[in-house]
């Protein structure tokens, strides 16, 4: 059975994704052939030519993003900064955008010895991970309420140990209660939270709405309830100092930085973009107690 040129069956991949308005055709096809071939999209180029099952497989998985079902789900892993999170139907699948909050999160903890750290909303444990990875001192936990995300998040920490890494503490609890990690209560380095955030009713593409399960997305009428939440339990959590981050929708530019303001132990608010000039992640800290030791 003869072989093929890979270049050749990449371009009518590209052309198959173009035409049914996938965003970034070209690098969906490069990620799904180096998927197929098994080898770094960067050497694609080392494999010019392809047997017929290969490109038959190719050509399934073309079908298959065609029809709009996430890339990462075809990969199976979603990457979150210096981690690859096993992905799959019943969970949020990390975006590239939630890399800014982390880049923040690591610069506020750089300093500090064995941090401890909180992930609210972890989902697949992504962002828990990427502090692992990043900071092997650092003391991590993830929150998850939705059993299957829980699934999710303990496969993902269990294989990250089982390579050598640090473990993370799992916890199934839901962030809008009122005793949250109570024992952690004023102790808190950093909080990081990508939360539920969509206004309920609100366009999203096809990738996200047939896929990503709703309680993941949506935040209530104004996409606000769970950053309520949040924004409470995390100004119990955070230490004198510590440091949190939010991500919230676009539209959200002007209402997370007024809800944080609203706490009278948070200081330092800030709202910060995207790589697209989107309002993107909000931050404070900890106010620092008077010396009557009122904040």
């Amino acid at each position: 059975m003869g072989r093929e040129p890979l270049r050749l069956a990449i371009l009518e991949a590209e052309r198959v994704l173009a035409g049914a308005g996938v965003a970034s055709p070209r690098v969906d096809a490069e990620m799904l052939a180096a998927h197929v071939v098994g080898v770094d999209r960067g050497k694609l180029m080392m494999h010019p030519l392809v047997d017929a099952p290969a490109l038959e497989a190719l050509r399934t998985l073309v079908e298959r993003r065609a029809a709009r079902e996430p890339l990462q789900h075809l990969l199976g892993t979603a990457v979150l900064g210096p981690v690859q999170v096993a992905v799959g139907p019943g969970v949020f699948t990390p975006r590239p955008e939630t890399e800014l909050l982390l880049e923040w999160g690591l610069r506020e903890i750089a300093e500090i010895a064995a941090p401890l750290v909180v992930d609210l909303c972890t989902g697949t444990g992504a962002l828990a991970l990427a502090v692992a990875t990043s900071r092997p001192d650092a003391v991590v936990h993830a929150v998850e309420l939705d059993p299957t995300a829980l699934t999710w998040a303990n496969r993902n920490v269990a294989e990250h140990v089982a390579a050598g890494g640090t473990p993370v503490a799992v916890h199934a609890a839901d962030v809008r209660k009122p005793d949250l990690l109570v024992e952690l209560e004023t102790r808190v380095d950093l909080v990081l939270c990508n939360p539920p955030y969509v206004p309920d009713g609100a366009a999203l593409p096809p990738e996200v709405t047939g896929w990503d399960p709703p309680a993941a997305l949506y935040g209530g009428p104004d996409g606000l309830e769970i950053i309520r939440a949040v924004v409470s339990t995390s100004a119990a959590l955070l230490r004198t100092g510590g440091a949190l981050a939010i991500e919230h929708d676009d539209t959200h530019g002007e209402a997370v930085p007024a809800l944080l303001r609203r706490r009278r132990v948070l200081t330092d608010v800030e709202d910060h973009v995207d790589l697209a000039g989107r309002p993107r992640f909000a931050t404070a800290r900890r106010r620092p107690l008077h010396p009557a030791g009122r904040p």
